[in-house]
C-alpha cells in the first residue's frame, strides 16, 4: 500500500517556491540582476560626521552612486585610526565614458586628476555626501590600508579647508597685539593730553602777562601823555 503524501512537507515546499518567486521577481523589478556595480575605498582627513551609509555619490552634480560602508581601521605602523569610506558606482549612468572597473581605465582616470572630496548635502541637518570630479593640479594622495577595493583618492573639502584657513589665525596673537596697541595709544593720549594741558596754561600765562603789560602802559600813557613823543623815561 502507498504512502500517503506528508501534507505539512508540500505546503512547506509551496510556501518556499512562492517565496523564492516573490524575491526573485522583486530582484528583477529592482533590475539588481542586470546592474553592474563598482566599489571604491576613500580615505577622508576631514571629519565624516554627517556622512551616512546611502549617501548620495556625485559626479558635477549628477548621482552615480552611494555610500555603502564608513568604518575604522587603525595602522599599526602609523599608530593612526584612519576612516575608509566604501562607495558603489553605477558606471551605466555615465554615457559616453563609464567608470569602468578595469584596472588601465581606473588608472587612467586617477592620473588625469579624479579625486574624491565631501561636500555639505545639507545646510539645515548637516548631511554630507561624496562628490566626484578631476582636480589635475592636486596630487594623488593614496593611503593602500585596503586592497580589496582601489582606491580614490581624496581632497579636503572647502569647507574643511575654510575651518583650517580659520584655525590657522593667531587669533590669541591678534588679540594680545591689539590689546598692546590700545594701552600704548591711550599711554600716548594721556601724554598728549598733559603736555597740551600745559602748553594751555603756558600761553593762558602769557596771554595774562602781555594784558598786565597793556593795561600798564595804558594807565602810563593816560597819566603821562607827552611819554607818546618824549618815550617812557
Amino acid at each position: 500500500m502507498s504512502k500517503k503524501p506528508n501534507k505539512t512537507l508540500i505546503g512547506a515546499f509551496v510556501v518556499g517556491a512562492l517565496f523564492l518567486l516573490i524575491l526573485g521577481l522583486a530582484l528583477l523589478g529592482s533590475g539588481k540582476f542586470f546592474r553592474m556595480t563598482n566599489h571604491y575605498v576613500l580615505f577622508f582627513d576631514d571629519s565624516v560626521q554627517g556622512l551616512a551609509i546611502g549617501a548620495p555619490v556625485t559626479f558635477r552634480g549628477v548621482k552615480i552612486g552611494t555610500v555603502k560602508d564608513v568604518s575604522l581601521v587603525y595602522d599599526p605602523e602609523s599608530r593612526f585610526a584612519f576612516i575608509p569610506v566604501i562607495i558603489e558606482t553605477e558606471p551605466d549612468r555615465i554615457k559616453g565614458a563609464p567608470l569602468k572597473s578595469d584596472r588601465e581605465n581606473f588608472k587612467y582616470l586617477i592620473n588625469t586628476g579624479m579625486r574624491a572630496q565631501l561636500v555639505v548635502q545639507s545646510l539645515l541637518t548637516g548631511q554630507l555626501a561624496v562628490a566626484l570630479d578631476f582636480f589635475p593640479d592636486k596630487p594623488a594622495r593614496l593611503r593602500g590600508l585596503i586592497k580589496e577595493y582601489p582606491e580614490i583618492p581624496t581632497i579636503p573639502s572647502p569647507f574643511g579647508e575654510l575651518q583650517k584657513n580659520i584655525s590657522d589665525i593667531p587669533l590669541k596673537k591678534i588679540s594680545e597685539d591689539l590689546q598692546e596697541s590700545i594701552e600704548s595709544l591711550k599711554f600716548t593720549l594721556k601724554e598728549s593730553r598733559e603736555t597740551i594741558v600745559f602748553d594751555i596754561e603756558n600761553t593762558l600765562r602769557e596771554i595774562s602777562q602781555a594784558a598786565r603789560a597793556v593795561r600798564l602802559l595804558a594807565e602810563h600813557l593816560e597819566q603821562h601823555p607827552e611819554a607818546l613823543i618824549k618815550g617812557k623815561q
